[in-house]
């Protein structure tokens, strides 16, 4: 389980990587899935409900950079939810009432896989209180060779930075105007069935994976349940309906973080690979896929 030691670093830091947070039976049945569902990306000529296509995707030869909500798609997504070690974490961090916001499954394949510009989770779903994260499970072996989540320490309790390009919002941050470090930054590696832990407010990226290696990794983002959102309510009982344990309220806690919404809407609507192709000045670069 998680020790004091890397909750006051997850405090500090804004982070946490732990070891072996899904046993290797899971691990082998989430990989297979993973397998299977990407057969549905055959035929396909643009995104779909599940699937976010890379730019180099073809009908014939499917690439794929995320299955969209895949605890919807499979129900072996949401079993990893009740992993012991997984529940233990997020007790430790967000406390006894924990709600699901939502999941992804970003690919990242060997050759091609899309960069991530630097950004704040915060910036795309800001709420009452920031007692939120996000847990990257490692479906790989997770190495600096094939495009690890890169993490600024600390800057979870800073600003909530400018992401918006030409007056819209594009979810990525201009760097340049940040005066943020990069070379302070530290990858969050690990072997398969490890995960790291992010907070909402932390900022972070990824590069192209340009290795011979794959790199998947499977996010949930989850939120203690007096967070309420401040942009995207849809209605009081599908957001009961994702209590991952505890209870439920209807009393939000609010405190005073730093907010900027997410408007206007983005020019180039879907996922944040989409928002971010609206970024003049990238930091990631991105070669000619393979």
């Amino acid at each position: 389980m998680i020790t004091r030691e890397q909750v006051d670093s997850y405090r500090e830091n804004g982070f946490v990587v732990v070891e072996d947070v899904i046993d290797a039976a899971l691990l082998a049945r989430l990989r297979d899935t993973v397998r299977d569902v990407m057969e549905g990306a055959r035929g396909l000529t643009t995104h779909s409900d599940v699937f976010d296509l890379e730019p180099g995707h073809l009908p014939e030869q499917p690439r794929v950079r995320r299955i969209k909500k895949p605890h919807l798609v499979r129900s072996v997504f949401r079993e990893v939810l009740d992993a012991p070690v997984l529940k233990d974490v997020l007790r430790h961090l967000l406390g006894p009432d924990v709600r699901l916001h939502g999941s992804k499954l970003n690919l990242k394949s060997a050759g091609f896989g899309s960069p991530v510009e630097w950004h704040q989770d915060w910036a795309f779903y800001p709420h009452t209180n920031d007692d939120i994260l996000a847990i990257g499970v490692m479906l790989d072996d997770v190495v600096m060779e094939n495009g690890p989540m890169l993490v600024l320490p600390g800057t979870h309790r800073g600003p909530t930075y400018d992401h918006h390009a030409d007056g819209r919002f594009c979810g990525a941050m201009d760097l340049s105007a940040t005066g943020l470090d990069v070379s302070k930054a530290v990858a969050c590696t690990g072997r398969a069935g490890s995960a790291s832990f992010h907070h909402v407010r932390l900022v972070h990226g990824s590069a192209q994976n340009t290795s011979t290696r794959e790199r998947q990794l499977l996010l949930y983002e989850c939120a203690a349940a007096d967070a309420w959102p401040l942009v995207n309510f849809t209605n009081l009982e599908d957001f009961d309906s994702r209590m991952l344990f505890g209870k439920p309220t209807i009393e939000p806690r609010v405190v005073p973080v730093p907010v900027r919404m997410p408007l206007p809407p983005a020019l180039n609507q879907g996922s944040i690979y989409e928002n971010q192709t609206a970024v003049a000045n990238r930091f990631f670069k991105v070669s000619a896929a393979t």
